[in-house]
């Protein structure tokens, strides 16, 4: 697509038609790469015929999520950072710094993901341990041998974020969609494969979850060189206070959401594992991942709308921003009913093809469905922190996407085990989801006003 027929695609074309075509191929991609992010929960519960086995494996799987939701916060802080503010400036026409933008967020990614494979490695040790308080002593090995290899494979972790958010936001979620397929694919191959062909337990499924994201990586480096993409390029690359700081304030929503989805989940394990041991971590691990895989089409549809909502907000076209915002609660809140609904009825059977624990289950069923009750607010929440990211509201945006997962999840873990036990770990998401409702949507109504 030409770079002036990019432009008149971006902000002529019908507000619902053009989300709805942006957001095809990313929802593909989000629920594709949640299915083969469960998909490790799915084959480490059957790494052995003893059920104390598999679900200390599960568990630790559930552990080291910790890890990677803050791998995935850092990818998300330097893809989104920089892939909002590269859309903006597409928008108004400068080229060159969307050039140099895209090159820099891509450098800092892999920077910042050496480092992080570095150190964890150096520390695995204390790092397990911290995340496996009141876990048993085979959880901890398990989480030990399954983290070594995840954080080898943090660089492209990051990198394949980074591209992957560049790319949508320059409206090409085309190629962002088969880049994650095709790690995604190459995943699920690997998991049976290696968990149960070569009997290498948790370290095949880090092993294949690492060669995901290399394909993943590889994919997508090589799509950001067709057509009129931004192609990376070395001399390009410009670490300086101006590029940091719109990383900074376009990637810092991000960080914030994902990071404490990070801190939630050690909170969460933590708690649980004190109450329930490892059959309660089993458990609410499941029922996170489960939820994660139904939230993924709304996040995949989100994400369809925010180069529109970047991209026409950078070339001063607010009344499209708002009729996208509309349109995509609206209908959002519509298709989560439907799925909360049916994922609420079949709570006991999705719970026990990830776990035959009978304690696992029971738990996880409880939680999937206090989530399914709530499930339908996350649209209005989701939308509202996405359009204020992506016209470059850093505060606003970065309190309501702290808000579901810090803070109103944090107290509420804290707070309601202590008067209800294991009902009130189970039912803390849920609580959250509410209060987090009445943080972002006043928040995103005080910008819409203004248009």
């Amino acid at each position: 697509m030409a770079t002036n027929n990019r432009k008149e695609y971006m902000t002529q074309t019908p507000v619902p038609k053009l989300i709805l075509t942006l957001s095809v191929p990313t929802i593909i991609s989000m629920m594709v790469t949640a299915i083969y992010n469960t998909a490790d929960t799915f084959f480490v519960a059957r790494v052995s015929d003893i059920d104390a086995v598999n679900t200390s494996a599960t568990a630790a799987v559930g552990l080291v999520f910790t890890v990677m939701a803050l791998v995935q916060a850092m990818g998300f802080f330097c893809g989104h950072g920089s892939g909002n503010y590269l859309s903006r400036m597409l928008g108004a026409d400068n080229h060159k710094e969307a050039n140099e933008m895209a090159s820099t967020g891509f450098a800092l990614a892999i920077i910042l993901g050496i480092v992080i494979a570095i150190v964890g490695n150096i520390f695995v040790n204390p790092i397990a341990a911290f995340l496996g308080r009141g876990a048993t002593d085979l959880t901890i090995e398990f989480t030990k041998s399954y983290m070594r290899i995840i954080l080898i494979g943090a660089p492209f972790m990051m990198a394949q974020f980074v591209i992957n958010n560049q790319l949508r936001f320059q409206g090409a979620a085309y190629y962002a969609m088969i880049g994650l397929m095709c790690g995604a694919v190459m995943n699920m191959i690997l998991d049976p494969l290696l968990i149960m062909g070569f009997h290498m337990g948790v370290r095949g499924a880090a092993i294949a979850t690492v060669m995901g994201q290399m394909t993943s990586f590889i994919v997508l480096l090589i799509g950001t060189s067709k057509g009129e993409n931004i192609k990376m390029s070395v001399s390009n690359v410009h670490l300086n206070w101006h590029y940091i700081y719109e990383i900074i304030n376009g990637g810092a929503p991000s960080l914030f959401r994902q990071g404490l989805a990070a801190i939630s989940t050690l909170v969460l394990n933590y708690t649980a594992g004190s109450i329930g041991s490892d059959a309660a971590i089993a458990g609410m691990s499941v029922a996170g991942k489960v939820l994660m895989m139904m939230a993924s089409a709304l996040i995949g549809f989100g994400q369809g709308y925010q180069p529109v909502c970047s991209f026409n907000y950078g070339a001063g076209l607010t009344n499209r921003v708002k009729e996208g915002f509309k349109f995509c609660v609206k209908y959002s809140t519509i298709v989560l009913i439907g799925i909360g609904t049916v994922a609420f009825i079949f709570a006991p059977n999705i719970i026990a093809a990830f776990s035959k624990d009978p304690a696992a289950v029971q738990v996880g069923v409880a939680a999937l469905r206090f989530q399914c009750c709530t499930l339908p607010l996350s649209g209005a929440i989701v939308i509202s922190n996405m359009m204020l990211q992506s016209i470059g509201k850093g505060v606003k945006a970065s309190i309501t996407a702290s808000a579901r997962n810090g803070i109103c999840f944090i107290p509420m873990i804290l707070i309601l085990p202590v008067f209800l036990g294991i009902t009130g770990v189970e039912m803390a998401q849920a609580c959250a989801d509410v209060l987090a409702m009445f943080v972002a949507v006043p928040m995103a109504y005080s910008e819409l006003k203004k248009f």
